[in-house]
């Protein structure tokens, strides 16, 4: 999945416009129950499905983009 997905996925859940590619979802305003929502958008979007712990490592819209990428056709949480 894009950069630009993501940054479109995380300012629609967090209603921010102006997200870039390093910006910390958590820091952005985001919480758990938020980040759920970022979560199914994604798995809706791409058809990945990822854990919380996943995009707690990369909260950024840069860091889920090549967690996503780097994990493609294999499962996420378990390392390439």
């Amino acid at each position: 999945m894009t950069v630009d997905k993501l940054i479109e996925i995380y300012a629609e859940v967090l209603e921010t416009p102006g997200i870039a590619p390093d910006d910390d979802f958590f820091a952005a305003g985001g919480d758990s129950l938020l980040a759920t929502r970022v979560l199914s958008a994604v798995a809706r979007a791409g058809g990945a499905e990822l854990t919380f712990e996943d995009f707690r490592a990369a909260p950024t819209p840069a860091g889920l983009s090549a967690l996503l990428t780097a994990h493609a056709g294999a499962p996420l949480g378990v390392a390439p």
